[in-house]
């Protein structure tokens, strides 16, 4: 979930502020965690508690209240400070921003033995969604989302194909990517024909999943390395914390993240923040 919140901390000075180069520098002094770091932590806190409807729940609302002025939207912050434990048919990126958690623990090893999905991440990632955005786009965009950090963690751990073959032995990563795009635009019906450049001209703020999501795969699928996939998302302008957000969180299971980068990020952090990733961190290892 690293990768999500250095995409956030990243693009956060320039959600209000849009720049279309890739040419800035990749933390400024006045970059900050914003709601989209706070509820990806909120997520991984839950999935340690059971992973169930009410854990979701209860985190959203446990962090949310801790990070009062993360800069949430208007609905999901009412729904916040509220005792209303129902959801309220969002469509909104939030779900696609927090969800990357989910995706970290999808059994890659039953997928290799099986040839199947693995149903329980994917089951948490919809749960996750469905508790506040229970629209089904809402619900797509944190699927899709899971889906494209899953197919990448598969790749790089060296899992194999219905032949037994290591697929990062017999594809490059490159090649990889072309499965993953033909699997979210089969699967979710997201088109992901357009390339960066031809997106950023007319790109404008949206807190849609249906206008954030592709854009952020589609930053992943162009980039190099995880600062390149970052600064690709902010290049693109609009709702840069959470685009990079997004892709960053594809991003980290495709490239890792450079020690640099995850040791910068970690200063921004508060300690309550800081203590769930490191149990994340630790939970995760266990599996």
């Amino acid at each position: 979930m690293l990768g999500a919140i250095i995409g956030d901390i990243a693009g956060s000075v320039y959600e209000w502020h849009n720049i279309q180069t890739k040419d800035f520098p990749l933390f400024r002094d006045d970059c900050f965690f914003t709601d989209d770091t706070v509820m990806t932590v909120a997520t991984a806190d839950a999935l340690m508690n059971g992973g169930k409807a009410d854990d979701f729940i209860d985190a959203y609302k446990k962090w949310g209240r801790l990070y009062p002025d993360a800069g949430y939207g208007g609905r999901f912050g009412s729904w916040i400070h509220s005792d209303e434990r129902k959801p309220y048919n969002s469509w909104g990126n939030g779900s696609a921003m927090r969800v990357s958690p989910c995706a970290w623990l999808m059994d890659c090893g039953f997928c290799a033995r099986t040839g199947m999905w693995p149903s329980g991440g994917r089951d948490r990632a919809k749960l996750s969604a469905e508790v506040t955005h229970n629209h089904p786009e809402g619900v797509k965009g944190a699927l899709a989302v899971a889906d494209a950090i899953f197919m990448c963690r598969f790749y790089t751990g060296g899992y194999g194909d219905d032949m037994g073959n290591p697929l990062n032995e017999r594809l490059t990563l490159e090649q990889y990517k072309i499965q993953i795009k033909a699997h979210i635009e089969r699967e979710y019906g997201y088109g992901l024909s357009k390339t960066l450049g031809e997106i950023r001209p007319t790109y404008r703020f949206s807190e849609s999943c249906q206008d954030t999501v592709p854009q952020a795969i589609t930053a992943f699928l162009e980039s190099t390395g995880f600062e390149d996939a970052i600064r690709n998302a902010i290049s693109l302008g609009g709702d840069s914390d959470t685009l990079a957000s997004i892709t960053g969180s594809i991003a980290e299971a495709a490239y890792g993240v450079p020690d640099w980068i995850k040791d910068k990020a970690w200063l921004y952090l508060g300690e309550p923040l800081r203590d769930v990733c490191r149990r994340w961190h630790t939970f995760t290892a266990k599996r």
